[in-house]
């Protein structure tokens, strides 16, 4: 069994598993069991990867491909680079935190961790594969879990959320099968054969105007996932209404799939379409960038906080892409990966704040770092990772991605760039405000002084994602080293 397929059998047998439980203690076990043992083929992968790579030169390694349908020359393509393989790792940690958390889901356990590790399954399949066609069935693998999830253990408007969602991706996935039907049909412009294969097709000069009409089609059908402004708007109210592990998925690495797909197929495959519409998306980023953070201001939710501050994290990552550049390239996977964690944590202290106050208005809420310090010293850390401090994983990313900005001369990339760098004041101040608010002065709510203590379930969980904040703060250099000689084959097609 080759090592990649392994990412998709665990999670198939662990679901297969989990059909045969009869209660919680026996979900967990198996659901922890299960993404333990893929949290540590995903650190073994790092190890294999560096390995392989002092003696294969290929842009992609431990590439495997069987035939899938002979027909239409659709196959089970496989591989992974430095960036794929980064990205494995945060969804395995992620979805490893998000078992932990959700210990004590007493509502239907077995089929709930049966949704979440169907939900992983896609995402990782996603991230391996190589074939356009098995990555969008992936891609709808992943997306598909998020209706029932909210739907059936979600809160608030569950049913009113869990419907937008859906009929949102369900049309970027319209949208995003046009364009990969648009590249396949131009994938034979040289004479050759229609193919899905990535690496292929990068081989092939599809025509100027295919690449002109099939890149804005497909960056869209990607970029919504990654709460592209203006279609962002399933995403506070998905993350509101979702159970916190869901809603750590959800923005740790589910939204991720949207920024990876754009460098992958978009910007890789349809290299002159990029040039040509950078400047009308950049707009779209820096908008979102700056409209995320003033909407997460005036929230008082704690959740929709988060997820407008993720609407402004993940603009960025889209106007670094954009930004056509290796600089800014390595900064934008470096905060897709930042994001992934720093928010999921946020998510994790958000279920973890509601669960003991049965509330996330910050307005009803004072003096809790002297009740639950652990939560609360966290989530400090959190906001400090979030508005881009030193030594937290956000400063090297933001950084990359600025200094790749400010490489471009002209006073258009100049303003965007200036305005994207400002919105880092704005989400200091909703981080500060609600740490002031949430956290500091006297206890108000006498119910509060008498709050559950953090078990041991919760910190592994919080401890899984503050280590590689921390560790991507202060020993950068191995991780941004790991995607930067994956970026060379993109900054050829540019050129």
């Amino acid at each position: 069994m080759d090592i990649l397929t392994l990412f998709i059998i665990v999670p198939v047998i662990t679901i297969l598993a989990l059909v045969f439980t009869k209660d919680l203690k026996q979900s967990r076990i198996v659901s922890v069991i299960g993404m333990s043992v893929q949290f540590a083929m995903a650190i073994n992968l790092v190890f294999a990867y560096i390995k392989e790579k002092k003696v294969n030169d290929e842009i992609m390694v431990f590439v495997k491909d069987v035939t899938w349908f002979e027909q239409f020359n659709i196959h089970y393509t496989i591989g992974v680079d430095g960036i794929s393989v980064a990205m494995v790792v945060l969804a395995s940690i992620v979805v490893l935190a998000g078992v932990f958390i959700s210990w004590k889901m007493d509502d239907l356990p077995k089929e709930f961790f049966i949704s979440l590790i169907v939900l992983a399954t896609g995402v990782f399949g996603f991230f391996i594969s190589i074939d356009l066609f098995t990555m969008f069935v992936f891609f709808e693998i992943a997306v598909i879990p998020m209706y029932l999830l909210i739907g059936i253990w979600g809160s608030g408007p569950r049913e009113y959320a869990a419907m937008k969602l859906t009929l949102m991706l369900m049309g970027a996935s319209a949208l995003l099968l046009v364009g990969i039907l648009g590249i396949y049909f131009n994938s034979g412009a040289d004479g050759g054969a229609l193919t899905f294969n990535i690496l292929e097709i990068a081989k092939v000069n599809i025509p100027l105007e295919a690449q002109k009409l099939f890149f804005p089609i497909t960056f869209i059908g990607f970029a919504v996932l990654g709460a592209m402004f203006p279609f962002h708007t399933w995403s506070p109210d998905g993350h509101a209404s979702a159970p916190t592990a869901v809603s750590m998925l959800h923005a740790g690495v589910l939204m991720k799939l949207g920024g990876y797909g754009v460098f992958r197929v978009a910007m890789y495959l349809l290299p002159l379409g990029a040039v040509t519409w950078s400047n009308f998306f950049i707009v779209l980023a820096v908008i979102g960038v700056f409209y995320g953070a003033l909407a997460a201001i005036k929230q008082t939710d704690l959740k929709y906080i988060n997820a407008y501050s993720s609407v402004s994290h993940l603009g960025m990552v889209l106007f670094a892409l954009l930004m056509l550049n290796k600089t800014a390239w390595n900064g934008a996977i470096l905060q897709s990966l930042s994001h992934g964690f720093m928010t999921a944590l946020f998510f994790a202290l958000i279920g973890m704040i509601y669960g003991r106050t049965h509330t996330r208005d910050v307005k009803k809420m004072s003096g809790l770092l002297k009740v639950i310090p652990f939560i609360s010293v966290m989530y400090v850390i959190a906001g400090l990772a979030s508005l881009g401090l030193p030594g937290f994983s956000g400063f090297m990313a933001e950084m990359q991605i600025f200094v790749g900005a400010f490489q471009h001369p002209d006073m258009f990339h100049r303003i965007a760039t200036v305005i994207t760098v400002s919105a880092i004041v704005v989400t200091a101040v909703y981080v500060l405000r609600v740490v002031g608010m949430m956290l500091m002065g006297p206890v108000k709510n006498e119910e509060f002084n008498n709050l559950p203590k953090v078990t041991w379930y919760e910190k592994v969980g919080v401890l899984l994602l503050l280590i590689p904040i921390t560790l991507m703060g202060v020993l950068p250099l191995w991780i941004s080293d790991l995607i930067r000689e994956s970026l060379q084959p993109f900054i050829e097609r540019m050129l």
